[in-house]
C-alpha cells in the first residue's frame, strides 16, 4: 500500500513497515508523531532521523505492509521480500536466500574478482567493460556454485531474506 494509507493504519494503532525491515513505524497520539523501531529494537521519534534522504524515500515507496509477529523480526518473524529486492541488497554486499531453501546454511552472495586457471596454468581475470567481473555464488552444503542461475520459482518468490537472520552466517 501507499504511505498515505499506512499513515491512516498507524494512526489506527496498527504498525507498519516495509517487506525488508526488522522493524517497524507507529504513530504516537501524545507526540503526534510517527515512532520508528528499528531493527536493533531502538526507538527513534522521526523527527529525529540522521537519514533525512532515506527516510523521505521510504515514504514514497509503495510496499508499505502491516507490521506483525510473522513478517517483522522484533515481533518474532522473519522479514521477506521479492527477487529483485534480494538482488538489490546482493549489490550492497549482504546475503540473501530463500525462507523455503532445504540446506541448511544456503545463500548467495555477490562474488567479485572473479578469475579461472586457463590450460597453461596461467591466472586469468577477465575484465569486460559490458559484463563486469562479477557473478552470484551460491553457497550450499557441497560448497560454492559460481554463475549460480535463478529458476522461474526463484525469481517470482516473495520469501526472500536476509541470510544471517535464518543461516547464521
Amino acid at each position: 500500500m501507499k504511505f498515505e494509507q499506512a499513515l491512516k493504519e498507524m494512526k489506527r494503532g496498527i504498525p507498519m513497515k516495509l517487506p525488508s525491515w526488522g522493524g517497524y513505524w507507529c504513530w504516537n497520539e501524545e507526540k503526534q508523531t510517527i515512532i520508528m523501531y528499528t531493527k536493533d529494537n531502538r526507538c527513534l521519534d522521526i523527527r529525529e532521523t540522521q537519514r533525512v534522504e532515506y527516510t523521505l524515500q521510504n515514504t514514497l515507496s509503495d510496499e508499505w505492509m502491516y507490521a506483525d509477529g510473522r513478517n517483522c523480526p522484533i515481533l518474532g518473524g522473519v522479514a521477506t521480500f521479492s527477487f529483485g529486492e534480494a538482488i538489490k541488497y546482493l549489490k550492497r554486499g549482504m546475503k540473501v536466500a530463500r525462507k523455503g531453501w532445504n540446506g541448511k546454511n544456503q545463500y548467495i552472495e555477490l562474488a567479485s574478482g572473479i578469475g579461472y586457471v586457463n590450460p597453461n596454468g596461467e591466472v586469468v581475470n577477465p575484465d569486460h567493460e559490458a559484463i563486469g567481473n562479477k557473478a552470484i555464488a551460491f553457497i550450499g552444503t557441497s560448497g560454492v556454485q559460481l554463475g549460480w542461475l535463478a529458476s522461474q520459482a526463484d525469481m517470482l518468490a516473495e520469501d526472500w531474506m536476509f541470510a544471517e537472520e535464518n543461516h547464521g552466517k
